[in-house]
């Protein structure tokens, strides 16, 4: 006996963070829970190259999908870094309301500067996003690092130890959820 052909079909999945909607093939709706997919926002960024990685959740009704990682990508970062100018980088894990998150802040100054002030900014922006973290979710830091809020934030109280040319973080990932 011959089996009946199935054919596959395209899913709707939201983005509820960036408001945008978008399409996966399956034969199954249940076939796309636990997926992951890789969003390029560069154009949603206004030219700040970024990916964006999702875990797709389904409930029977509705697909969604939930942030896992941002990630700038490396060219933009290199673009950034003029002769004449020092960057900072640092990895550090974090707990936020509902995750572990790993954190990579990117600094880069206007000049050359000592050793003593790069570890006092690496110092300063660990400590501030640790404390920041700490009382949001991690869907609201994924959203505030797309606004660009929270390195808004960040590059002001970094001023004070030194101006900043550009204060980025490189990568969110979620490590572990609660």
């Amino acid at each position: 006996m011959a089996q009946a052909k199935k054919k596959k079909r395209f899913f709707d999945i939201e983005i509820p963070i960036i408001k945008k909607e978008t399409q996966l093939q399956a034969y199954e709706q249940e076939e796309l829970n636990g997926r992951i997919i890789n969003y390029d926002l560069t154009r949603f960024l206004k030219g700040k190259s970024a990916l964006f990685q999702l875990t797709i959740k389904s409930d029977g009704k509705e697909i969604t999908a939930i942030p896992r990682q941002i990630k700038i990508l490396p060219y933009f970062l290199r673009r950034m870094v003029r002769k004449g100018t020092d960057y900072v980088e640092d990895s550090f894990s974090a707990e936020c309301k509902n995750a572990t998150l790993t954190l990579k802040p990117f600094l880069v100054t206007r000049k050359k500067v000592s050793r003593k002030i790069r570890n006092a900014l690496r110092l300063k922006a660990r400590e501030e996003l640790s404390n920041y973290i700490k009382e949001k979710k991690s869907d609201e830091i994924f959203e505030e690092a797309i606004r660009n809020e929270l390195q808004r934030n960040l590059s002001v109280k970094l001023k004070k130890i030194y101006p900043l040319s550009l204060c980025e973080i490189r990568i969110i990932k979620v490590e572990k959820e609660k």
